[in-house]
């Protein structure tokens, strides 16, 4: 899918992206909603310029990109023929799994344990229980995502041999804008400059860990192929996003919704899933924070990704992504 033929519509005055023309190196953007973009690294007289190392300095950033937005004499152009990369290149990932209430309630359904023949009534009641007490006792749950694994809003999702039941998670993804290191919930949404959209596929055959289920889970091998996080196209300022906990998240699979909820439905708000992940790692400019994914997953319907399968994905404010699933060469 090409860029002029999604939507560029999204919250606010501008947007972050990282475009480039055919066959030419990419280059930090400033985005429009009327579909037009400024090359910032000319704009800014600064070839070396990034997207990240805007976020590096966001506080002095945001003010200069609000001006040029308002510049009606800067040069834009067209986004019809460049080509929309993922919009950041994070050092870190930080993802967040079981975060939205239906959703880990599906899935505490669709696996059931080798011997539980309980009514799935019961086991609904179960997990909505244990997802209580999780929100009470304030335990999020976080792991790390590898950047190699990101790809770009249009680009294909190559679906490895080995991967027998590649999933869709749509996700909300915080973009940090300060570092944070032990930052309080009050004080999380300070340090995010913005927001975009992640699309963190799964293969489910590989969560979990079948020769020694001790171990857990093995979020390398399911979650971390190259291309398994498209990301974006934009990052939206957090400024023109005025409650990341009432965004719509939507996907559809070949024109079919599958996942259509609201991060009402989270858990833990952003604010939460940020602030517990500084009381551990420093969370630096450019990284993302993933939110999890709401119910309506491909376990939930019984349908998984193969080859051909297009998925567009959407949040409010945040425009909107399209990728075509591909089977890896020799399958």
């Amino acid at each position: 899918m090409k860029p002029e033929a999604a939507s560029a519509l999204f919250a606010g005055p501008f947007a972050l992206a990282t475009l480039s023309a055919p066959d030419g190196p990419a280059f930090p953007a400033l985005v429009t909603p009327d579909g037009r973009a400024l090359d910032l690294g000319l704009a800014l007289g600064d070839g070396a310029l990034t997207v990240r190392s805007l976020l590096d300095d966001w506080d002095t950033a945001a003010p200069r990109l609000a001006e040029l937005a308002d510049d009606s004499g800067a040069e834009r152009v067209p986004l019809a023929g460049l080509r929309v990369h993922a919009p950041v290149e994070p050092r870190q990932v930080f993802q967040s799994g079981a975060n939205y209430r239906q959703h880990v309630i599906d899935l505490h359904v669709a696996h059931r344990a080798p011997g539980d023949d309980r009514p799935e009534e019961e086991r609904r009641a179960e997990a909505a229980e244990i997802m209580d007490r999780r929100a009470a006792e304030d335990l999020p749950y976080v792991f790390i995502g590898l950047p190699s694994a990101i790809t770009g809003p249009y680009d294909d999702v190559v679906l490895p041999a080995w991967a027998e039941q590649p999933d869709w998670e749509l996700e909300l993804a915080a973009v940090i804008g300060r570092p944070a290191h032990r930052v309080s919930v009050e004080e999380a949404l300070e340090h995010v400059a913005g927001y975009t959209i992640a699309n963190d596929l799964t293969d489910r055959a590989t969560v979990f860990r079948r020769d020694m289920p001790q171990i857990g889970t093995d979020w390398l091998r399911s979650k971390n192929a190259p291309g398994f996080t498209p990301l974006g196209p934009w990052i939206v300022p957090a400024g023109s996003i005025a409650d990341p906990g009432d965004l719509r998240l939507t996907l559809k699979l070949n024109g079919e919704t599958m996942q259509d909820e609201s991060t009402k439905d989270m858990i833990f708000s952003v604010a939460r899933m940020v602030s517990y992940a500084s009381r551990t790692a420093r969370l630096l400019p450019g990284d993302l924070v993933l939110t999890g994914s709401p119910a309506g997953n491909g376990m939930h319907w019984g349908r998984l990704l193969r080859d051909g399968d297009v998925m567009d994905g959407s949040i409010t404010g945040l425009g909107a992504q399209r990728t075509r699933c591909v089977a890896e060469a020799g399958q």
